[in-house]
């Protein structure tokens, strides 16, 4: 049977993904206008951003990726699911 999980973690997820689609096209848009320094730093507000919210996501739902720290020294969080492609 599925964990259900809380409205929180879809809303944390989906604001996840906003942040990272806004990356991915400042850096499409800085690719061609690498001395647009508002673009600049929007690119670096939002990345500061994302980290941050990943961090607050991962201590309260587990990792996102392969990458992310385990939060737990006494069992691995990985397995504890549900993955982020899986919801």
């Amino acid at each position: 049977m599925a964990k259900t999980l809380p409205p929180e973690y879809y809303q944390k997820l989906e604001e996840i993904q906003a942040v990272d689609f806004v990356l991915v096209e400042l850096t499409l848009y800085l690719d061609t206008h690498p001395d647009d320094s508002q673009a600049i730093s929007q690119y670096n507000q939002y990345a500061q951003y994302g980290r941050q919210i990943k961090r607050t996501f991962e201590s309260q739902f587990g990792p996102l990726s392969q990458g992310s720290p385990n939060p737990s020294g006494e069992y691995w969080t990985w397995k504890s699911g549900p993955w982020p492609w899986q919801v």
